[in-house]
C-alpha cells in the first residue's frame, strides 16, 4: 500500500502551536461527541477537532464516497488514506473552501476542550502481547531471580493473552480500584478485597481496519495493511491479584476491569517518516515471523504522575517504541498464525514498553521494584510504591519530526476508591 506522507513544509490555515501534536503532518482520526451535537468522526489540527459528518453535510466531504461518519464503520483500509488526503486539501493554507466560510468553519473546528473524545472504536476484541523484552526482562529477574529472566520461547514467538474488551475505556475515565482475591505472604489463604498494588502499564496499540477468514493467516508483508493506525493503551494492572492468579494461565481479573485507550488513531501514513529496523533478533525468527522492511517506530512515550495533593504532574518515565523486540506486524502474523479470524476494529496492544535505564521502565513494579525503592514526588515529599486511590496517570506519546511532532494525544485515568 503507498502512504501519503505530507511534506515537512506543509502549513494549515488553522493556527498550529509550535510542540503541538496536532499539525498538519499528523491529521489523525477519533470520535467526538460535542455537547448537543451527535456523534461523529472528527480530525485533530491544532487546539481543534474537525467534525467530518459536519463537512459532508456540507458537501465538502464525499457522501457517495464516505456515507457514514458518524463511526469508523465503513473507514476499512484505503478509504481512511483518501479521506485524509482530502482533509489534508481543505486545512492547507492555500485553500479557501473551508478557510473562507466563517459559519461552516465555526460550526466544524469544535476546540479539542469541548469536544468529548470516545473510545475511537469500541472493540470486538482486545489482545494483549508481551514485546517489551526489558520489561520482560525485568519481571524475570524479580520473579524467578535463580533462573534466566526470559522464558526459552520469548526470542521464537511474540507472547500474548486474549484480554476483556468490555472494559476498553476512553481517556479521562476514571478508574475504580478493583477488587480481587490477592494471598498475603504471611497467609494461609487468600483474602478478597481492593487491590493494594494497582499499577500502569505503558503500551501502544494497533486497530485492525481489515479482517480475515477462518482458516487464513496474514503474512507479515500484508500485516500493515490490516492496520487502521495506533493508540497509546495503559492496561491497568492489580499486581497482588496478578501474582496469586496467573499460574498456570496468566492475566485474568487482574487486567480485566479497565483499558484505557488514547483518542485519537495516528495512521502509518503519518508514521511513516518515523520507521526504525529496531533491535536486532537473535535466533533469526521462522520464516512466517521474519521482518520485512522497517517495521518499527522511533515514537517517544512518557509517564506522568499526579497525587491528589499535586498542582502539576511528574514526569517518571521516559521510554520509546523502539524498545519492542517484536514488531506490530509480526504479532498479527503471530496471532493469524493458526487459522484464527480477526475482524475490523480489533485493538492489539504491545505490551509495557520499558527502556533498560530505570527511569525508562513503564510500570511502578519496575520503577519501584516490586515496592522495594519507592517512587518520590519531589513536589509534595510522598512516596509511592503503588498507585493510590486519587493519582492520576497521563501517557504522552510523539514521533519528532524536522520542526513538527507528529502526537498521540494524552491517555489519562484517575484512580477512585473501590466501590463497598
Amino acid at each position: 500500500m503507498s502512504r501519503f506522507v505530507v511534506p515537512p513544509s506543509a502549513r494549515s490555515w488553522v493556527k498550529v502551536t509550535e510542540g503541538s501534536d496536532f499539525p498538519i503532518q499528523n491529521l489523525p482520526f477519533g470520535l467526538i461527541a460535542p455537547k448537543g451535537r451527535n456523534e461523529a468522526v472528527a480530525v485533530a489540527i491544532g487546539d481543534y477537532a474537525l467534525d467530518l459528518l459536519a463537512l459532508s453535510e456540507a458537501g465538502l466531504v464525499s457522501e457517495a464516497d464516505f456515507p457514514i461518519l458518524d463511526s469508523f464503520i465503513e473507514l476499512q483500509g484505503e478509504s481512511l488514506g483518501v479521506l485524509r488526503r482530502c482533509v489534508f486539501d481543505l486545512l492547507s493554507e492555500d485553500n479557501p473552501r473551508l478557510r473562507d466560510d466563517k459559519k461552516l468553519r465555526e460550526r466544524a473546528l469544535v476546540p479539542l476542550d469541548k469536544a468529548n473524545p470516545q473510545v475511537p472504536i469500541p472493540p470486538n476484541a482486545f489482545v494483549d502481547f508481551y514485546s517489551g523484552i526489558h520489561h520482560a526482562s525485568n519481571v524475570g529477574r524479580m520473579f524467578r531471580p535463580d533462573q534466566p529472566p526470559l522464558l526459552p520461547n520469548y526470542r521464537w514467538v511474540p507472547i500474548g493473552y486474549n484480554g476483556r474488551a468490555s472494559s476498553v475505556v476512553a481517556s479521562g475515565t476514571p478508574i475504580l480500584r478493583p477488587k480481587g482475591q490477592r494471598k498475603p505472604p504471611e497467609a494461609d489463604a487468600p483474602v478478597f478485597g481492593p487491590s493494594a498494588s494497582l499499577d500502569f502499564e505503558l503500551e501502544m496499540g494497533f486497530y485492525l481496519a481489515e479482517g480475515s477468514e477462518m482458516g487464513k493467516r496474514i503474512t507479515c508483508s500484508a500485516a500493515e495493511d490490516h492496520m487502521l493506525g495506533l493508540v497509546i493503551v495503559n492496561d491497568w494492572s492489580a499486581r497482588d491479584f496478578q501474582a496469586w492468579e496467573y499460574q498456570p494461565l496468566g492475566p485474568f481479573l487482574s487486567k480485566s476491569f479497565a483499558t484505557t485507550v488514547s483518542p485519537w488513531i495516528v495512521t502509518l501514513d503519518a508514521l511513516e517518516p518515523f520507521r526504525i529496523e529496531g533491535m536486532e533478533q537473535d535466533p533469526e525468527p521462522l520464516p512466517h515471523l521474519r521482518p520485512h522492511g522497517r517495521p518499527h517506530f522511533d515514537v517517544e512515550l512518557e509517564v506522568w504522575l499526579q497525587s491528589s495533593k499535586m498542582k502539576a504532574p511528574q514526569l517518571v518515565c521516559r521510554s520509546n517504541m523502539k524498545h519492542l523486540y517484536w514488531s506490530m506486524s509480526q504479532q498479527l502474523a503471530h496471532l493469524t498464525s493458526n487459522g484464527t479470524p480477526v475482524e475490523f476494529g480489533d485493538l492489539y496492544a504491545s505490551g509495557t514498553i520499558s527502556g533498560e535505564e530505570e527511569g525508562s521502565f513503564g510500570s511502578m513494579l519496575e520503577l519501584t521494584w516490586r515496592g522495594a525503592k519507592p517512587l518520590q514526588l519531589s513536589e509534595t515529599g510522598e512516596t509511592r510504591a503503588f498507585l493510590e486511590d486519587g493519582d492520576s496517570v497521563v501517557m504522552r506519546a510523539y514521533a519528532q519530526g524536522d520542526g513538527y511532532r507528529v502526537g498521540f494525544g494524552e491517555c489519562r485515568g484517575t484512580i477512585q476508591s473501590a466501590k463497598p
